[in-house]
């Protein structure tokens, strides 16, 4: 008789090992998921940045450096590779496209300009995906990392590969983000 208790007990053991497992890697489907539908977006306002910087030229040509800071930073976004490294360029990215957008308001002209208000229409319109797509990866990865912590499943994650993932950060810019702008007329 007690051997069959046995037996139930690890049948039940081994199937809720299986459906934990199993959500685990549900989970980290989800994760990659997200952090794919974050990569969609950022190589979107990768293909824009260009026809902006050169709506920009033909009406700041001499504002040189800050055209030259969103190349590089719109270079180094498209390079970088892993969810940490990713993160840190686009932060550099979106400080440089703020300098970038900033430009506008010395040269009303490029303000006015058709081309470049539906260019900065369009970029504001990806920032506001962008910041979406990122909430969604981080609530994946918190989700996530919760519950490769969280016990039973924090006893065999470790062992089947489940390890922590990282939020989408923004780093040290986030002083910058959470500063609101001084407006001066």
């Amino acid at each position: 008789m007690s051997t069959g208790w046995i037996v139930l007990g690890i049948i039940i053991l081994v199937l809720f090992a299986f459906g934990a497992y199993n959500r685990l890697v549900a989970l980290r489907q989800r994760v990659d998921q997200a952090f794919a539908d974050v990569d969609v977006q950022l190589k979107q306002r990768h293909d824009l940045i260009p026809n902006l910087v050169e709506t920009v030229k033909g009406y700041a040509a001499h504002e040189r450096g800050t055209l030259d800071d969103v190349i590089k930073a719109r270079n180094m976004a498209m390079s970088a590779q892993g969810s940490a490294q990713i993160s840190a360029a686009e932060s550099q990215l979106t400080g440089a496209l703020g300098r970038l957008i900033a430009l506008s308001e010395a040269y009303p002209d490029l303000k006015a300009n058709a081309n470049f208000q539906q260019l900065a229409s369009e970029l504001s319109d990806l920032e506001n995906k962008i910041a979406a797509s990122r909430r969604f990866f981080n609530n994946a990865v918190q989700e996530y990392n919760t519950s490769i912590q969280q016990m039973p499943a924090a006893l065999f994650a470790g062992m089947f590969g489940f390890t922590r993932k990282d939020f989408f950060d923004l780093g040290a810019s986030r002083a910058e983000v959470e500063t609101a702008p001084s407006v001066k007329f």
